[in-house]
């Protein structure tokens, strides 16, 4: 029975991934033929081909690798694999915490390995197809090492803890889990700029100049102490830009992709910065981490619960109390449940993304920097413009280009009655 439902919810998700992909595929072909006038004060005529092109290549891509990652979990699932690896790892120290991370993390190593090949074929036949690809075989194969690295390193003692917690806490282990973890976490958005982030980019303070100037008196007048403004070498990698905030209290950080400085002009950068600022004065960190805590901890209390239950590891080939394979399992399937939520949380980012950008429109005079700079980033990354309602729900973090666009042209032009 526990495997029909995980086997039904697999295929229920996957004809659901096909359908949403199938509409918006549809809705990018109908705006490539007819571009609404809105989309036409975006993107130039053969701008837009090409992100049609784009979207419906990554689209294409996407299809074929939703279909491949159900077919490898349902057979992974199905032919007892996990609990047949499970054994000798086992055999060692039976329900030990040290084996069994070297299990989890061993099997996570494992089944990433199918998945490599549409890694490869994105990054070095999609992306450099479309002009976006800036990395080599050899980057790419490095990072993929140093991440495996990272993974043993950091990975291993972190679950290891976790595991333990069941034999020297008992029944309240799953509290002190989440409490752990949790902490963990937020020890992360400290170091992971110092120390993690730099193992892949180099991360270097914005240049003393006009625009070093300009951007750092944007951040005092928008009441954000910051010593500097750092910029990320993204162009190693890839010719997408971005910024991202990072860290919190004293050890907040402003990232600049190299490319979004190269494509953008002072007064745009400064629109730029002024959103990414809009978030945290707009309290948006806390109020996830708040939202991430709550779920994180009802996660565990579903590990514990499951793991203590009588039909859920045996289903699999498990014996009941074994805390590593249910860890294991609620990581494989619990996306089977969430991919219905996210349509919730996407929601809740985008309004936050509304009230940064309304923040960035006050800090620079008015929203035609910021209209400005989502123009010209929606052109160089090749967005798509003109997503299917219902894709845009359950798959876009960030409103639209032209979403946006009409949200900040609304707050100073509200149409007549309203």
């Amino acid at each position: 029975m526990v495997l029909t439902v995980v086997f039904g919810l697999i295929v229920l998700r996957l004809v659901a991934q096909l359908v949403l992909n199938r509409l918006n595929a549809a809705e990018v072909r109908r705006s490539g033929r007819m571009p609404p006038p809105s989309i036409k004060a975006i993107m130039d005529e053969a701008t837009h081909a090409r992100s049609v092109g784009y979207t419906l290549a990554r689209l294409r891509l996407g299809s074929i690798e939703e279909v491949f990652e159900a077919v490898v979990l349902a057979a992974v699932l199905g032919a007892g694999v996990l609990s047949w690896l499970y054994a000798p790892f086992d055999g060692w120290a039976p329900g030990g915490a040290w084996n069994g991370a070297l299990y989890l993390l061993a099997v996570s190593a494992l089944l990433s390995i199918p998945g490599l090949p549409f890694e490869w074929w994105s990054q070095f036949r999609l992306e450099q197809r479309f002009g976006f690809n800036q990395s080599t075989p050899r980057l790419w194969l490095v990072d993929k090492l140093k991440g495996l690295g990272l993974l043993l390193l950091i990975g291993f003692p972190l679950i290891w803890a976790l595991l333990s917690l069941l034999r020297w806490l008992h029944e309240t282990w799953w509290i002190w889990g989440f409490a752990l973890l949790f902490s963990f976490q937020l020890l992360m958005l400290v170091l992971y700029p110092k120390l993690i982030l730099p193992l892949f980019n180099k991360l270097a303070p914005l240049e003393d100049g006009e625009l070093r100037t300009r951007l750092l008196d944007l951040a005092d007048h928008a009441g954000f102490r910051a010593k500097s403004i750092y910029v990320m070498d993204g162009s190693k990698r890839s010719a997408h830009s971005n910024a991202f905030f990072t860290g919190f209290g004293r050890f907040r950080r402003i990232v600049l992709y190299d490319t979004l400085i190269a494509q953008l002009p002072p007064e745009e950068l400064s629109a730029v910065l002024a959103h990414e600022i809009g978030h945290y004065k707009r309290g948006h960190v806390p109020k996830m981490l708040a939202v991430a805590a709550v779920l994180q901890l009802a996660g565990f209390a579903l590990i514990a619960w499951l793991a203590e239950s009588a039909w859920f590891n045996p289903a699999f080939g498990f014996r009941a109390g074994a805390l590593a394979p249910t860890f294991l399992l609620f990581g494989l399937l619990s996306g089977l449940v969430t991919f219905w939520f996210s349509p919730v949380l996407n929601l809740v980012s985008r309004r936050h993304e509304y009230e940064a950008d309304a923040f960035a429109s006050e800090m620079v005079g008015g929203p035609q920097p910021m209209v400005a700079a989502l123009r010209r980033l929606a052109q160089k990354n090749l967005s798509n413009l003109t997503p299917h309602p219902l894709y845009s729900g359950f798959h876009y973090s960030h409103p639209t280009t032209v979403e946006r666009e009409r949200a900040l042209l609304a707050a100073v032009n509200p149409p007549a009655g309203g």
